[in-house]
């Protein structure tokens, strides 16, 4: 054989360029094809959410009706706490402004009561000395006098006693001297003014008014007296025989008692 014979060749023909950039046309547009499904496809996927944000107007609505309908309540809470807060508030200034009132008053009212014990017992006091100035002329008077006095006195005694007799029954009431009703001082006082003689009004200047005398050597007149002198709490007049006429008390009245009934712890002479 020659060597210049042809000999087959086992090559695959050649493809034209025409062929070949149709099939590559055709695989770029199988890619884009599938680009374009999946494109397709995950456009649809990305829109659900949006659909799901076009439901949360309503949702936001109903949560903001609740959150006002709640700040309304609470404001509500808060004005009612308020006014109950001023109603107390009222009411404790109301206690404390009566309490206030309440003690100035009783205040007022002790300072009165004391003002008045003061003003009685200036014009006791005043009372008194007037009334020791006047007895102690008479007791001069009286000391100075001849046995005719003696006899006036016998006379004075005996209209005192008759006097004090004719008391019997009548009341006892806490600072009267007559004339239908006597304390002790004041019907002693009252028996003395009818002989002419000016006593202290009260117990404690009677026991002290004349001349101190043992109650064993009484005589008819003498005043009779409970307590120390110059701070007797009773008193009373001797009328003779070993008895007493005075001004008890409320239950008994102006009674005669013995002196037995209760021994008086002295006396004083006037007359």
């Amino acid at each position: 054989m020659s060597p210049n014979a042809h000999i087959t060749s086992h090559r695959k023909p050649r493809r034209p360029a025409t062929q070949s950039w149709v099939v590559r046309t055709g695989v770029a547009g199988g890619v884009l094809s599938t680009l374009a499904v999946a494109g397709t496809a995950s456009a649809t996927t990305a829109e659900k959410p949006t659909e799901a944000t076009m439901e949360m107007p309503a949702f936001n609505a109903a949560l903001s009706t609740s959150i006002a309908q709640s700040a309304v309540a609470t404001q509500q809470t808060a004005v009612d706490y308020q006014v109950r807060a001023q109603v107390e508030e009222a009411v404790d200034q109301a206690k404390a402004d009566a309490k206030k009132a309440k003690e100035e008053a009783e205040r007022k009212a002790e300072a009165e009561r004391k003002a008045q014990e003061k003003r009685e017992a200036d014009e006791a006091r005043a009372s008194r000395t007037s009334e020791r100035g006047s007895l102690g002329t008479k007791a001069t008077s009286a000391s100075g006098s001849s046995s005719s006095s003696s006899s006036a006195a016998t006379g004075s005694s005996s209209a005192l006693v008759s006097f004090l007799r004719a008391q019997l029954g009548k009341a006892y009431v806490m600072g009267a001297t007559g004339s239908s009703s006597y304390d002790c001082s004041g019907l002693v006082m009252a028996a003395y003014s009818q002989i002419g003689i000016d006593l202290p009004r009260v117990s404690q200047d009677q026991s002290t008014a004349g001349t101190q005398v043992s109650t064993s050597n009484l005589q008819v007149g003498d005043i009779l007296y409970w307590g120390a002198a110059g701070s007797a709490y009773h008193v009373a007049v001797y009328v003779g025989g070993g008895k007493f006429i005075g001004a008890q008390n409320p239950s008994t009245g102006i009674v005669e008692r013995d002196m037995s009934y209760s021994p008086p712890t002295g006396a004083v002479r006037v007359m």
